[in-house]
């Protein structure tokens, strides 16, 4: 994988908020993730790969040669889970050849370890087995993953930016693990001819000679790289400004959208966006933007039916009630 060149971000055509939440996602893991959702063919693992040219260069605790603890730049990565991946593959677990060989307990870490202050991105993300899934959204929620084998444990930090992607021909996802992303991406086939004949020709160009197309977009590419970079370093003091957090909130309160993650995942990736747009405060346009992405597919029909059975059987209660008060 590696070794194959990447199509370049920049170079792909339409599909605003599908770049816009996975800019946004690498500037701040804290929006909770990104989830992409639409047909065969629009571009979703595309543009995931092709982010491997903005990664921003991060530092990692390390040991050099002679075994002294050193922190080290290195640019983040990309760690994709493949479909087949056991619990163990991706929690950690025993290394069964030193058991075997050696006859010692060995915990590795797994991928999601390998994923920490990386971006861990999950093709077919609804056809992955419920336990490994779990344990994934465990992970990205607390930062940090607990293997025991026996006696022996140990804890990993998982901190990552997680992006999945999946067709919803091929099912749905369980609303409980739909909640846990923070955005949602509807990569839907664009519609004009002359974009998918750009799309076409962009393509065609690409698999004829990848290093000159890519070679086109190097000063741009460049360019949002660095931005992402000072975007990221510029995060921890960007605030909102009250009219957004306001807005943000009543509009959630008006879907009756249950779950909180809702208002975390829209004021995060607001203070993303003002972030990449060079400012310390998240405003009210940057709620508006957001806002489809984050609150999209969240509503609760079931839920909204047995609130309203609730309350309408408490009203009842409380009726009954003073109907035996005392006189």
């Amino acid at each position: 994988m590696d070794d194959i060149l990447p199509f370049p971000f920049l170079a792909l055509v339409g599909q605003t908020e599908l770049k816009t939440a996975l800019v946004l996602a690498v500037i701040n893991p804290g929006i909770g993730g990104v989830l992409l959702l639409g047909p065969y063919g629009v571009g979703k693992t595309t543009a995931v790969r092709a982010l491997v040219d903005l990664m921003p260069m991060i530092e990692r605790p390390q040991r050099d040669e002679h075994g002294h603890d050193v922190v080290r730049a290195e640019p983040m990565r990309i760690v994709e889970l493949p479909l087949n991946a056991r619990l163990e593959d991706v929690v950690g677990g025993l290394n069964e050849r030193v058991a075997l060989e050696q006859q010692r307990v060995v915990l590795e870490e797994g991928a999601l370890a390998l994923a920490h202050q990386n971006l861990l991105y999950i093709d077919e993300v609804n056809l992955l087995d419920d336990r490994v899934l779990d344990a994934i959204l465990d992970a990205a929620a607390q930062g940090r993953t607990f293997v025991r084998r026996g006696p022996m444990t140990r804890l990993f930090p998982t901190q990552f930016a997680l992006v999945g992607s999946m067709n919803p021909e091929e099912g749905a996802l369980r609303p409980q693990i739909m909640d846990r992303f923070g955005l949602r991406v509807w990569t839907a086939p664009l519609a004009e001819p002359e974009q998918r004949g750009e799309i076409y020709r962009r393509a065609r160009d690409f698999r004829a000679a990848p290093e000159a197309f890519r070679a086109r977009y190097t000063a741009e590419t460049a360019k949002l790289k660095a931005e992402i970079a000072i975007a990221r370093q510029l995060l921890p003091l960007v605030t909102l400004a009250p009219e957004a957090e306001a807005l943000a909130l009543a509009v959630v309160q008006q879907l009756r959208i249950p779950s909180h993650r809702a208002e975390i995942a829209l004021l995060e990736a607001a203070r993303a966006r003002a972030a990449a747009d060079n400012r310390l405060q998240a405003s009210v346009e940057d709620v508006r933007v957001i806002a489809p992405l984050a609150l999209r597919q969240r509503r609760s029909l079931q839920l909204e039916a047995m609130a309203a059975a609730i309350a309408e059987e408490d009203a009842r209660i409380q009726h009954a009630l003073g109907e035996q008060a005392p006189e």
